[in-house]
């Protein structure tokens, strides 16, 4: 994908060029939004577009575009880049100017940039994976989609080295998400999830399957759940844009659900591949 999208123009990837004192560079001190592309459309893009800009307001940048605008600009690039599946990847920063941990003057402007990236549709029935339990040691701004996600990376590593998909992290024996996703239990028939606060990103597969449950009957918890909780629970899935609804069926070795999909995580993984269809088209895989 050679196409970009710099400061709301439409150009090539190489004929781009960032200061080295942009301070998403220096200090990741900016915010990103990631859309997922299915058949050619944006997948819940009012949410995502919605979310950044509640995360710029939250430190205190402005998008330079109304949500129309960037939303335009966007399926534009979509369309320049010919994609059919993928991802939409964006981040804003404060600007480029000398480094210094106080604001800059009003005069810097924000640097904004878009990419795409292919992602093939794998299909709603995603295999269960491994995950790893680890503190969670991020700051407790986490309901901001920021580029500082230094902690988040160290807890994936964690994971990916112990040959996981994912680390479900947790503040004094409390889980409160994984390092790239939202964590989720069913107990006897309902969704435990962590209500969206300070402590975790309220994630858009998160919301989109909230909304599933309640459009189809399966009743929903929005509260805090131990890991004795999650480790006892009749299943355990998470979520994200990248993993869409995908199950959990091992935590540090203790297998979940014999090792298979639950009833109602099947349910789920088949209810939103409905709405994607609903919103993007029939999907062929």
């Amino acid at each position: 994908m050679g196409n970009l999208i710099f400061n709301g123009e439409l150009i090539t990837r190489s004929a781009v060029k960032i200061d080295v004192e942009d301070r998403g560079y220096q200090f990741g001190d900016g915010v990103y939004e990631v859309i997922r592309i299915y058949n050619g459309q944006l997948f819940a893009s009012e949410m995502h577009l919605k979310r950044l800009f509640e995360s710029a307001k939250f430190i205190r940048i402005k998008v330079p575009f109304t949500l129309e605008e960037l939303k335009a600009k966007l399926e534009a690039l979509i369309v320049k880049d010919g994609l059919t599946f993928g991802i939409v990847y964006m981040q804003l920063t404060r600007g480029a100017s000398s480094r210094n941990h106080a604001f800059p003057t009003e005069e810097v402007e924000p640097v904004f940039i878009a990419y795409t990236k292919e992602m093939p549709y794998a299909g709603e029935v995603k295999p269960g994976v491994k995950a790893l339990l680890t503190d969670d040691m991020r700051w407790l701004r986490c309901n901001i989609k920021s580029l500082n996600l230094l902690g988040n990376i160290l807890a994936k590593q964690e994971a990916v080295e112990a040959g996981c998909a994912e680390a479900v992290l947790h503040r004094d024996g409390i889980v409160t998400e994984g390092s790239s996703s939202n964590v989720s239990i069913i107990v006897d028939g309902t969704l435990k999830t962590h209500p969206a606060n300070n402590l975790i990103l309220n994630g858009i597969t998160r919301r989109v399957m909230l909304q599933l449950c309640q459009a189809n009957g399966i009743p929903v918890v929005e509260e805090a759940f131990s890991i004795a909780d999650m480790l006892a629970a009749d299943e355990v899935l998470y979520t994200s844009t990248g993993v869409e609804v995908t199950p959990i069926v091992s935590i540090d070795g203790k297998i979940i659900n014999d090792g298979q999909t639950g009833p109602i995580t099947r349910q789920l993984q088949v209810y939103f591949r409905e709405e994607i269809e609903r919103q993007c088209g029939r999907l062929k895989a």
